[in-house]
């Protein structure tokens, strides 16, 4: 796992790229392999799972909690089929890093911009954002060019 942290604010975690092999060789205990990706204190939370044939869950929902009152979109995109290069962006908006995702792997958005460029064609990805989505002009700003 990588951890992108901004060189404006070196506290601040920007980006985060998660590849498939970080959860490929965990080794599993009663069934199941879990790393919760993501600290606590993000709105957007992941976790990778590997789990043996038969392995359940006891049944269960989620509960309404009380959220923030300001916060930001937040992104994940997953490669399920082709290649993506994730170009992370700093808090003024200068790059920070380049990663090449392949399938299975995903890179996450928490603060600062980014970009994609896909490596081939018939690429297939899952994006994740935090809702609720009010339209474009809501949800983001355009870098400039570099």
């Amino acid at each position: 796992m990588q951890l992108i942290y901004s060189k404006i604010v070196p506290s601040k975690l920007l980006h985060l790229v998660h590849k498939l092999e970080d959860i490929s060789s965990a080794p599993i205990d009663k069934g199941l392999a879990r790393i919760n990706v993501v600290p606590d204190e993000e709105f957007l939370q992941l976790a990778t799972l590997k789990m043996d044939k038969g392995k359940t869950f006891k049944p269960h929902k989620h509960i309404y909690k009380k959220g923030e009152q300001k916060v930001i979109a937040q992104e994940s995109w997953i490669v399920i089929k082709g290649s993506v290069k994730v170009i992370m962006y700093d808090l003024d908006d200068t790059i920070i890093d380049e990663v090449i995702l392949a399938a299975g792997d995903c890179s996450m958005t928490f603060a600062g911009g980014h970009n994609y460029v896909i490596q081939e064609s018939d690429t297939i990805v899952y994006e994740y954002k935090t809702g609720p989505y009010k339209g474009i002009k809501s949800d983001k700003v355009l870098l400039n060019e570099i």
